[in-house]
């Protein structure tokens, strides 16, 4: 087999499992967010125990990316592409890490109904999950376009988290003691997945920087 073939084949295989650490990821954001909705404190509880998996596929991949560059020594373009994966993947183990603190919330949240619609958290849930799912897409795909869709889609995420806040501040204002204690755990929730969106696009910007050679922070 030709280095090259070897070379190609093996980073295929890192990006493959790069897809499959984020549809993990990705389960997770969306379990999270059906256990806040449906006050689900087990499937709270589970979310978290996927964590570890989280961290093994982040090491595995590190040591593949390590691997082709020691063994490969790729030049240029190749060099980027593995670099860019190696960089990224701190992003896709945040999105577990993330998931795992709202599971975690929901898990030792008081109280028997929620003091709010969750219709805004649920929508940043929804939007948590597609923006992770493209950002690592766009890297897969080598669409630049995608990474900049994601990246526009966090004006979306900023500004549900806005109404999701506004709301919080206005229950504690109308009866800060017996909404207090849910209120800031809504809050911290919403700030979660807020961070959510805020590293798919860590993970879009580095596939500009793949295609482009040029990081820049958006």
């Amino acid at each position: 087999m030709s280095a090259r073939k070897q070379f190609e084949e093996e980073l295929e295989d890192l990006k493959n499992e790069l897809v499959e650490m984020c549809r993990l990821t990705s389960d997770m954001i969306s379990d999270a967010t059906k256990a806040l909705v449906n006050f689900d404190r087990e499937l709270g509880r589970s979310v978290g125990e996927m964590d570890k998996r989280v961290d093994d596929y982040e090491i595995d991949i590190e040591k593949r990316c390590m691997r082709i560059m020691i063994r490969q020594q790729p030049v240029a373009k190749d060099f980027r592409e593995v670099s860019t994966a190696l960089k990224m993947i701190t992003d896709i183990e945040r999105f577990g890490d993330q998931a795992s603190d709202i599971g975690e919330l929901v898990y030792t949240m008081t109280g028997e109904r929620y003091i709010k619609k969750l219709n805004y958290l649920s929508a940043m849930g929804e939007l948590a999950v597609r923006m992770a799912r493209e950002s690592v897409n766009s890297f897969i795909r080598n669409d630049e376009t995608l990474a900049d869709e994601v990246i526009a889609l966090d004006d979306e995420m900023d500004s549900l988290f806005n109404t999701v806040k506004d709301e919080i501040i206005e229950l504690i204002g109308i009866d800060g003691k017996s909404n207090g204690d849910q209120a800031i755990t809504l809050m911290m929730v919403a700030k979660y997945l807020e961070r959510i969106g805020d590293h798919a696009v860590n993970v879009a910007e580095w596939t500009k920087y793949n295609e482009s050679g040029i990081h820049q922070k958006f």
